[in-house]
């Protein structure tokens, strides 16, 4: 789709029809970004915003491997590191 860009005082701009703006799940306010040359105009959403779903969703971590425990000790280890 096309639009013309309009004057706004010193700025200009584009009107977003009413069907994009519902489709996309925009608000009062968006986020607004340039990326590889692109315009990206998003929904504004708080930082984090559905992670504790996610992590629900990810069940318990009774089985989670701990990866430090499966590396072998190096030299620095031995010779070089004091606590």
């Amino acid at each position: 789709m096309k639009v013309a860009l309009i004057d706004i005082g010193n700025s200009r701009g584009i009107r977003i029809p009413k069907p994009l703006i519902e489709q996309c799940g925009l608000g009062d306010t968006v986020d607004l970004r340039v990326e590889q040359n692109r315009l990206i105009i998003a929904p504004d959403r708080p930082p984090r915003q559905g992670w504790e779903q996610r992590f629900q969703a990810a069940g318990g971590s009774t089985e989670d491997e701990l990866l430090l425990d499966t590396i072998t000790a190096n030299e620095f280890d031995h010779e070089d590191w004091q606590w």
